[in-house]
């Protein structure tokens, strides 16, 4: 099996900035998001060893650390794609703007929702704008630590990390500062894309 390995990033550690230092960025991706890659690969080479010897309770031991690590991975391949620099992610429009005025009465108002759930988070996490495939409805939702959205069975569109190492360096302990800015650098083209493909 051929081991996870980090995404190219779509742009320069710097092309976010202001709202996202290049600092922040070369941390995140290079530090952060490549030992989650890391860890799962040594977690899942460790399950196969254990599967092969038939251990099942080594396998259950190792869930966790495939869970988070898998989850981070997950998770930040789709936020590095789900950015772009000021002024290059388009607007929202299309079938993505009209299922979003139908669930949430407008943008701002969506806007204002997502970004209140994703303040809310206690400790870190993850806000998203899924779509609930069943119902076909979008939803915003929550998850814990590197949770993927896909635990709650919903289709992962946009996401914001709202874990401490996305923002603490150039936003402190602001949160919603952070929030508030990272909607000037969302790639909307991406996340319509997600949408439409699902």
């Amino acid at each position: 099996m051929t081991p996870y390995k980090l995404p190219e990033l779509p742009y320069d550690f710097s092309a976010l900035e202001p709202v996202i230092s290049a600092e922040i960025m070369q941390l995140h991706y290079q530090k952060h998001h490549q030992a989650y890659v890391t860890n799962l690969n040594a977690a899942l080479e460790k399950y196969r060893d254990a599967e092969a010897k038939g251990d099942v309770a080594a396998m259950i031991a190792l869930s966790p650390a495939i869970r988070f690590n898998g989850g981070g991975h997950v998770n930040h391949s789709i936020f590095w794609s789900n950015l772009a620099p000021e002024g290059k992610g388009g607007a929202l429009q299309g079938e993505l703007a009209g299922a979003i005025q139908k669930e949430f009465g407008s943008r701002e108002q969506f806007i204002e929702k997502m970004s209140g759930a994703a303040v809310a988070i206690q400790g870190s996490g993850w806000c998203w704008l899924g779509l609930d495939k069943v119902k076909n409805r979008l939803v915003i939702a929550t998850c814990s630590n590197q949770d993927p959205l896909s635990l709650l069975g919903y289709v992962p569109l946009l996401g914001i990390d709202v874990w401490e190492h996305a923002y603490y360096l150039q936003y402190k302990n602001v949160r919603a500062e952070y929030v508030k800015n990272i909607w000037r650098i969302v790639n909307w083209k991406n996340v319509e894309e997600r949408y439409l493909s699902t």
